[in-house]
């Protein structure tokens, strides 16, 4: 039997991350409330303290520096592309005037 990971919510990451610090109540007993593991609540902790408000983009979303160096990793192929063309140009109009 093949086991399903199951996704949460960026809201639902948030919200269990908010009653873990603002409740008093231990984070293994809120994971218990949820339905979730207690090592979730601490990963998501780590996450939204380390990236805030850029904290799970879910699957197809990216951060604003992922987003960035895609977009430079594309203008840097294009220039590549348009460099390699330029050379070939030089190459085939150099040896007409030999």
């Amino acid at each position: 039997m093949q086991k399903t990971q199951k996704t949460y919510t960026p809201e639902f990451k948030r919200e269990a991350v908010r009653l873990a610090q603002t409740s008093g109540k231990p984070i293994t007993h809120i994971a218990r409330e949820l339905g979730i593991s207690d090592t979730s609540i601490h990963q998501w902790r780590k996450e939204l303290a380390e990236h805030g408000e850029e904290a799970f983009p879910g699957s197809g979303h990216q951060t604003a520096l992922e987003e960035e160096n895609r977009r430079l990793k594309r203008e840097l192929e294009r220039t590549r592309q348009e460099r390699d063309i330029l050379k070939k140009t030089i190459s085939i109009f150099s040896r007409g005037q030999q």
